[in-house]
């Protein structure tokens, strides 16, 4: 519920202040995917999940959250996939390593390297996202997953704003024709 700082126009010595309620409970946790194929446009997948701070209620993504996420996306896109992770804790539990074993015919994972988050395309949507979000004071849990929706979905349906996230890391599919479609999430 706090929401990234952003910078603003004011009159000189007349800081504007904007008041939320930060530590009140709850919190939006994204999982995104962006998906590069050479000839086609670029496309991103996210999905949601919502922690209101009640007991019992997990906190952010399971394995299982993860595993129904890729066939999402599999589903979707209708190809083999190579998903790349980062190294979250979570997209490193056996579960994991066992659907994909599973699933070999249509799912190759590979994981980036620690500590190279400059690798990771999608890195650059989350940056768009922040940018959007700054200085957004919510009034509650609800208006603040609204209007991550509503930014995500611009951000969904602007391929060139996801395409210029893939220079940044260096990686290039010219190589890439005929080859399934590269999911890279965090």
């Amino acid at each position: 519920m706090i929401p990234p700082k952003g910078r603003t126009w004011a009159p000189r010595g007349a800081r504007p202040i904007v008041r939320v309620a930060g530590r009140r409970g709850g919190r939006v946790n994204i999982a995104g995917a962006v998906c590069f194929k050479a000839g086609r446009r670029a496309r991103m997948f996210f999905k949601l999940h919502v922690y209101h701070g009640r007991k019992g209620e997990p906190k952010s993504f399971a394995w299982n959250d993860y595993r129904d996420f890729i066939r999402m996306v599999h589903l979707q896109l209708g190809t083999p996939v190579v998903w790349v992770w980062d190294n979250l804790n979570v997209h490193l539990q056996q579960e994991l390593f066992d659907f994909a074993e599973e699933h070999k015919d249509w799912l190759v994972i590979f994981h980036l390297p620690p500590y190279a988050p400059e690798l990771n395309p999608q890195e650059g949507v989350w940056s768009l996202l922040k940018r959007a979000l700054a200085d957004f004071a919510a009034a509650d849990l609800a208006h603040l997953t609204q209007v991550i929706k509503r930014k995500l979905k611009k951000i969904q349906y602007r391929p060139h704003l996801i395409e210029g996230c893939l220079p940044t890391t260096g990686l290039d599919l010219k190589g890439l024709i005929n080859q399934p479609d590269i999911a890279d999430s965090t």
